[in-house]
């Protein structure tokens, strides 16, 4: 079962690859009547070391590679490598490396555990924990010196994940789309409608028809809610990865470097923080939507 989730896990990474090259921007047509000088600074734009657009390094026949793909690559090798050599012997005494990566797990099931109920944990364990595990390792390999420092064609060849907008918005709609899911899965068409826009307390008589009404309105916040959610993961986890790989790029260039060494450690506990919020957020998330109020029973 362990390795099981394992290797869902690697495969969830690497859609998630597949999914930020499907949403990135510079793969979109450009018309030949623009002018000149919009492609120009497009280009330029699309070039900048530091900008929101992650420049392409090379091409594997249609597939344009930027520069945070190429490092995502990176880190999800990683991830197979190490979990792959921790997981290869197991034994009754674990050594170091199995033992952190089963504390890694089991705390992150006894997280979901302590929020969800247990059938929901068993759905959607697998891709929170990938979550943590893919944000985490990218977010403090993005802090590596050779990250932003070895360049091709005047732009960084590695470029964290998480700092590119493209790829913790492919993480959110995969979030959106298995939640979904789950929810009808949990409630069904009927019972999701009536956990949405369902009047809530228990109440009966003449007061529920004013209630319904209130709780429509009610519902239809909740629908606004929900479809603002991707949105709010994604922004929140690239803002705060991508405004730190900028404020450490403007301290490196203060007092010799030396203005960057307390940023840096900032930003060590920002990685870990930053990943345990966007999973925690994503439990949360699933458990007001695949969980019964007492009046409406199991």
């Amino acid at each position: 079962m362990f390795f099981r989730k394992i290797i869902l896990a690697a495969f969830v990474s690497l859609l998630v690859v597949a999914a930020g090259y499907a949403a990135d921007p510079g793969h979109a047509d450009h018309s030949h009547d623009a002018d000149h000088s919009h492609e120009g600074e497009a280009h330029d734009a699309h070039h900048d070391s530091h900008g929101p657009i992650a420049p392409t390094l090379f091409h594997i026949g249609p597939l344009e590679v930027t520069n945070s793909i190429l490092y995502t690559w990176v880190v999800v090798g990683v991830i197979i490598i190490v979990i792959r050599m921790g997981t290869k012997n197991l034994t009754e005494i674990p050594g170091k490396l199995q033992n952190g990566i089963e504390a890694t797990v089991e705390g992150l099931e006894n997280m979901c555990s302590g929020l969800l109920e247990p059938k929901v944990v068993r759905w959607c364990f697998p891709l929170v924990a990938t979550f943590f595990i893919f944000i985490v390792v990218s977010n403090l390999m993005g802090l590596l010196p050779i990250v932003g420092s070895i360049e091709y064609n005047h732009a960084p060849i590695f470029r964290p994940p998480t700092a590119d907008a493209n790829c913790t918005v492919a993480m959110a709609l995969c979030f959106f789309v298995m939640s979904t899911y789950w929810a009808f899965k949990y409630n069904g068409p009927l019972g999701l409608v009536k956990h949405v826009f369902g009047v809530k307390g228990g109440m009966t008589g003449p007061i529920v028809i004013p209630l319904t009404l209130i709780f429509i309105f009610i519902g239809c916040i909740e629908v606004i809610s929900i479809a603002i959610r991707p949105v709010a993961l994604a922004m929140r986890l690239y803002g705060n990865i991508y405004g730190g790989e900028s404020v450490l790029a403007v301290m490196l260039t203060k007092m010799y470097g030396f203005a960057a060494i307390p940023f840096y450690f900032l930003e060590l506990m920002v990685a870990i923080v930053q990943a345990l919020v966007f999973t925690l957020l994503c439990i949360a998330f699933i458990g007001t939507l695949c969980s019964h109020t007492e009046d409406e029973g199991h």
